[in-house]
């Protein structure tokens, strides 16, 4: 440790006294220390009646008054100075009296923790030293006479007044230490919670956008197309259809009320419309069937194996990258016909979405939902539930889209 100030032992309370950042108790216990030393110097002195023992009632007056105005002037944090000095009238009135009365020489046990508290380390050493050495002379000033155990008691209790203050301060920078880590802990635990909640919003704004493109938007789209196809019907300089234009209207307001339907279990974040109804299977089915007839293309669904139990998430994340293919087929592809697979086998679900359309080159075509294809969005749907999206196509050769999931470790939850 540097010889700077190990930090105040004395700091002003609220009720007007003093209080370390050592227990308080232990303070007590210095002061009640120093009282009752005085007392009993003073006490011996009267009941000894030594030619002395007036002026050593004095002294010990005038040492209690020194001790007590200590944690009343002094600030050793603000004025380091202010404490050197007020040790120093300290010591100097312990001297007067130690040198009237060899009962004071006890009194410097409590003045090691106080120098060691005080002082910086190489200061309070050295005074822990001038102390006992002052404590050792008295003594032996008063006995007339020198041996070793004068010497033995002051300096063991220096030595333990030493091992107790520095081994108490070694103890309290480890508190110290670890309170900052605690704290910094909190602080990291704080900002890690924060970045988790922005990733959680995040993460639950790129969800709605994917549902919003894969339901709603996919719906507008072919509400659009159906629309356009009846305005056609219903042109005047073509050969007017109102029977198709009627069919092609009511498929429009059926798809409209399957879109409406999803936009409120959107908002209360409930399954798709399809599956409140009919299992994965079922609602894969009803998907081509309504595909088939709001657009012509043939869509035939397959279903290969038991029917799967999967976690709500998955079958979800299947329907929706589903009806996106179904959604390209029909926008993009200009094919005819279109295949719907679910396979269900013990360590993996497969949907694989085939269609005989112009194609495309995987390779060149941007992946993004600015094109409209989706393919990001159906990736990134499926790999959140450790899912795998491939897609195979070339110009002129059709396009096949398959997901996989496996089951192996069983369905996420």
């Amino acid at each position: 440790m540097s010889d700077q100030p190990a930090g105040p032992i004395l700091e002003r309370s609220t009720s007007g006294w003093y209080r370390t950042p050592v227990p308080t108790a232990l303070w007590w216990g210095v002061h009640l220390l120093v009282a009752i030393l005085l007392l009993l110097t003073a006490l011996r002195g009267a009941l000894g009646s030594s030619p002395g023992w007036a002026w050593v009632l004095v002294s010990a007056v005038v040492l209690g008054t020194v001790y007590a105005l200590g944690p009343l002037i002094v600030e050793p944090r603000e004025s380091p100075r202010a404490t050197v000095v007020w040790l120093i009238a300290l010591m100097t009135a312990w001297l007067a009296l130690l040198a009237l009365s060899p009962d004071a020489i006890y009194l410097a046990f409590a003045w090691f923790f106080l120098l060691l508290h005080l002082l910086p380390r190489t200061a309070g050493l050295l005074s822990v030293a001038a102390v006992t050495a002052a404590a050792v002379a008295g003594f032996a000033w008063h006995q007339r006479t020198f041996t070793a155990a004068m010497v033995i008691g002051p300096a063991l209790g220096a030595a333990v007044a030493i091992v107790t203050v520095f081994g108490y301060q070694t103890l309290q920078a480890e508190s110290e230490q670890r309170r900052r880590l605690i704290v910094e802990l909190d602080r990291t635990r704080s900002d890690l919670a924060a970045a988790e909640h922005q990733a959680g919003v995040l993460n639950e704004r790129e969800r709605l956008a994917r549902e919003i493109h894969d339901t709603l938007a996919q719906g507008f789209s072919s509400i659009q197309l159906l629309l356009r196809a009846a305005t056609r019907s219903l042109d005047p300089e073509r050969e007017i259809d109102p029977v198709r234009a009627g069919n092609l209207i009511e498929q429009a307001r059926l798809e409209a009320q399957e879109n409406l339907a999803e936009a409120r279990l959107l908002v209360q974040a409930l399954s798709p419309a399809d599956l409140a109804h009919a299992n994965l299977t079922g609602a894969l089915e009803r998907l081509g069937e309504t595909t088939s007839s709001r657009t012509g293309i043939r869509v035939s669904f397959h279903a290969v194996g038991p029917p799967p139990i999967l976690a709500t998430a998955v079958e979800v994340a299947l329907l929706r990258i589903a009806q996106a293919a179904l959604a390209n087929v029909t926008q993009h592809a200009r094919a005819t016909r279109a295949d719907v697979t679910l396979t269900s086998m013990e360590t993996a679900v497969t949907l694989d979405v085939l269609d005989d359309g112009a194609g495309f080159d995987p390779r060149v075509l941007p992946e993004t939902d600015n094109g409209g294809f989706g393919l990001r969005s159906m990736k990134s749907r499926a790999a959140e539930l450790g899912g795998v999206v491939t897609v195979e196509s070339q110009p002129g050769g059709g396009t096949a889209i398959s997901v996989s999931f496996d089951r192996s470790e069983g369905p996420p939850r």
